[in-house]
């Protein structure tokens, strides 16, 4: 959580930047492809050698970015690296992507289901979360063999616990009241 609030403003800014400019796709890409490269074993490894200064691992970032990054991204980078902020960038991406999704009106929901949900099932699960939420869900099913039965769906803000266990919970709150 503490990462969460560190880069919150960052990802605020390059959201602001990237909507004021029109390009939220590209800032997207770019900031998926700075995460995969702040992530990659041997870029963690060199931008933590102690003896590496934070400027210097800022530019070692831009040296291996395999795309061409826009004054304003590379400005981002070398920001970040000043700050000690670098390897927050996989959170900062995903934080944009959360304020973009917010910003189109999409949301990504998590089903964690006993098993795997038919077309039919998943179709009408986004219908009524579509319904409810008033925006264009995208649905990410996963199979969990530690369910009894039933499903888990994580939308956003949004908890919707419809597993055997969770009805049981709220079965034995109801009477023990």
């Amino acid at each position: 959580m503490a990462q969460s609030n560190l880069v919150r403003p960052y990802a605020r800014a390059a959201f602001a930047l990237a909507q004021e400019n029109g390009d939220l796709a590209g800032w997207s890409e770019r900031l998926t492809v700075l995460a995969s490269v702040v992530a990659d074993e041997r870029v963690d490894a060199a931008v933590r050698a102690p003896s590496m200064s934070r400027s210097e691992r800022g530019e070692l970032v831009l040296r291996v970015v395999p795309v061409e990054l826009d004054a304003a991204a590379t400005n981002l980078v070398r920001l970040l690296a000043d700050n000690g902020r670098l390897m927050l960038v996989p959170e900062l991406s995903a934080q944009f992507e959360r304020l973009r999704r917010e910003a189109e009106s999409r949301v990504e929901a998590q089903v964690r289901s006993a098993a795997p949900l038919t077309k039919d099932q998943q179709q009408r699960l986004t219908e009524r979360l579509r319904e409810r939420l008033k925006r264009e869900v995208t649905l990410h099913c996963i199979v969990d063999e530690t369910l009894l039965g039933g499903a888990i769906v994580r939308a956003g803000d949004l908890v919707i616990d419809g597993s055997i266990r969770g009805r049981l919970d709220r079965l034995a709150t109801r009477l023990a009241h």
